[in-house]
């Protein structure tokens, strides 16, 4: 059976399908709220990344790569799209944060490109620049510390990432996860996470409708945000003002509102 087969999925609802990625830390958890609100009219699915709460978790840290998160992601959208009662190539496809970029990447180089892409809170890359350094520094901080003690630190603790409800959900989906697959998923993921410049001419040429929320406390994702709507053809940027990052539940009611206006837009 392979890593991928052994992801935790969760469907909600029938018809086309929305995939949902969570963001490094997180989990399906995170996107409930969506799954609640969009399931009668679609089939929405979410799952745990490698390495968090109820998926696998390999020992090896060679098992964490931009790769393997974008395979997996790939077998869940595969899933959804065998699943859904809408003929294949309806489905919409996004995330949060690193499952936003996971999502992204993969969109980039479907062969069946999605028929809308959403992506929420793009995190900032560039590997020699602060997010390298954030991601080394708290890998460090988890392999001496622990979890919780770098995780309060680096994560948490930012309040121009996270308000205080977003903080306090992350912190508790945080400690659940395994501290090994966390360390190898910031060196080698998230310390190298590409900038929208980087990935400039496959933006460019990516013509699906997409929908880009950050919010307006996430000093971290604006400027990425940002970029992504400058240099994607078909894009929308919605900003959220007095959001932080997990602005999908930071703001459920203008996020759902947003994500609704734009699935309107693709049915028509």
């Amino acid at each position: 059976m392979s890593d991928s087969a052994r992801l935790h999925v969760e469907q909600y609802g029938s018809g086309p399908a929305l995939v949902l990625a969570h963001g490094f830390g997180g989990s399906a958890r995170n996107f409930r709220p969506q799954a609640r609100a969009f399931s009668a009219s679609r089939s929405v699915w979410l799952y745990d990344a490698r390495g968090h709460a109820r998926s696998i978790a390999p020992s090896e840290a060679s098992a964490y790569s931009e790769a393997t998160l974008v395979a997996d992601f790939d077998s869940v959208a595969e899933r959804a799209k065998s699943a859904e009662a809408a003929p294949r190539g309806q489905e919409v496809v996004g995330g949060l944060s690193l499952g936003a970029y996971t999502a992204l990447i993969w969109a980039l180089h479907a062969l069946e490109p999605p028929r809308g892409l959403v992506l929420a809170a793009f995190p900032s890359g560039g590997n020699d620049g602060a997010r390298s350094r954030w991601a080394t520094g708290l890998a460090d901080a988890i392999e001496q510390r622990g979890l919780d003690a770098g995780g309060a630190e680096y994560v948490w603790a930012d309040a121009s990432r996270f308000d205080p409800k977003g903080a306090a959900l992350i912190r508790q989906g945080f400690l659940e996860h395994s501290a090994p697959a966390m360390t190898a998923i910031l060196r080698n993921v998230l310390a190298t996470l590409k900038t929208p410049d980087q990935l400039a001419t496959e933006l460019e040429r990516f013509e699906r409708p997409t929908l880009i929320v950050v919010g307006g406390l996430d000093l971290d994702a604006l400027t990425p945000s940002r970029r992504l709507a400058e240099l994607l053809p078909n894009a929308k940027l919605v900003v959220i003002p007095d959001a932080g990052h997990v602005v999908n539940l930071a703001a459920p009611v203008a996020f759902n509102a947003a994500l609704e206006e734009f699935l309107a837009t693709i049915r028509s």
